[in-house]
């Protein structure tokens, strides 16, 4: 056990994030176990946040074990693990028929959770996507290409822990990774954790409710104390 729970580990990746001194950073969690943790960096960076609707799509028969991954959009984007895909012998046309059920959950959660919301503008701004943590990197390396299509000027992963392997793959699809630990073995990603639970939709509708008014706020300070200028 590393961290007592989500929220531990949100106020120590806050803290390491606080440090870089990002220029108007955009959060983006991964729902639903990353919203905690993204919630605890948005009241410290006071930068406004936003969801990745992604789902995984589990081997047949081992529902935990990833095969791929899928993100919504116009144009849904699926990301396989080649080699678990190879090892259960499942081609493309498979994977993608076993993604449209994935494809509705994902758009039931987002009428349930953005509730309408406009997504946030991502084109030129720093990006920080947040999971609670990565074993396999199926859902973030889909989250991560579906971000990068939206024009980020950088592209920050952020998360608490990390499978060694895994971490060092990703570094190299972003232009930043933040990873507070490393541990091997690695195994499951609750076994770091004291308190693990399920996050409820009610607790990542309220995150989104703060997160937007902590922009809101953050917003109306820099208007007030911008310097003023002659054409005030």
């Amino acid at each position: 056990m590393i961290f007592q729970d989500r929220s531990e580990a949100g106020k120590a990746l806050a803290a390491a994030l606080a440090a870089k001194e990002y220029d108007s950073p955009v959060i983006l969690a991964l729902p639903r176990g990353g919203v905690p943790v993204a919630i605890e960096v948005s009241r410290a960076l006071k930068a406004p946040m936003d969801l990745i609707m992604v789902r995984k799509i589990g081997a047949p028969g081992q529902p935990e074990l990833a095969v791929a991954a899928v993100v919504n959009g116009d144009d849904p984007q699926i990301v396989v693990n080649e080699a678990i895909a190879r090892s259960f012998r499942l081609s493309r046309a498979e994977i993608e028929e076993m993604s449209k059920p994935r494809l509705g959950e994902i758009w039931r959660r987002r009428e349930l959770y953005l509730k309408g919301r406009r997504r946030l503008l991502l084109e030129g701004r720093t990006v920080i996507v947040i999971d609670d943590g990565i074993a396999t990197g199926a859902t973030v390396r889909a989250s991560l290409s579906a971000v990068r299509a939206r024009g980020p000027a950088k592209l920050v992963l952020a998360v608490p822990i990390a499978a060694p392997d895994v971490a060092q793959e990703l570094a190299d699809e972003v232009d930043e990774f933040i990873c507070l630990h490393r541990p091997t073995p690695f195994g499951a990603i609750g076994r770091f954790y004291a308190d693990f639970p399920q996050t409820p939709d009610s607790e990542v509708i309220a995150a989104l409710d703060e997160a937007e008014t902590v922009a809101e706020d953050a917003l109306d300070n820099a208007q007030i104390n911008r310097p003023r200028t002659l054409h005030d």
